[in-house]
């Protein structure tokens, strides 16, 4: 298993995804979604398989000019607009490989493997 935690430090989904995959003595690495981020490719990946874009968006976060701003703007605009402003995005996102969740799902994580 390769598994990637993507989320901030005061999350509470994101720290009780690394608990989950710490107690099962599981080696994952953590990307702080303040400090580095998601490529355009990661993006695109999880939003894949998760449903698109509109469905990794936090739509209750706090930044809510921003979310406005993605909600009327053209497809091809959002991603950018994304990417510049990772707060947005809905956390924890755990990937493994091409396998990928939005949000603290256990269930999902055992069937991994």
């Amino acid at each position: 298993m390769n598994i990637q935690i993507f989320g901030t430090k005061k999350c509470s989904g994101t720290r009780k995804a690394e608990r989950f995959f710490k107690e099962r003595g599981i080696k994952y690495q953590f990307v702080d979604m303040k400090e580095k981020g998601m490529s355009k490719g990661e993006f695109n990946s999880v939003a894949q398989a998760n449903g698109g874009c509109d469905a990794m968006i936090n739509w209750e976060g706090k930044d809510k000019d921003t979310l406005a701003l993605i909600k009327y703007i053209a497809d091809e605009d959002k991603l950018e607009k994304i990417q510049e402003n990772p707060s947005v995005i809905r956390t924890p996102i755990v990937r493994n490989g091409r396998q990928s969740t939005i949000g603290y799902q256990p269930e999902a994580w055992k069937g991994w493997s």
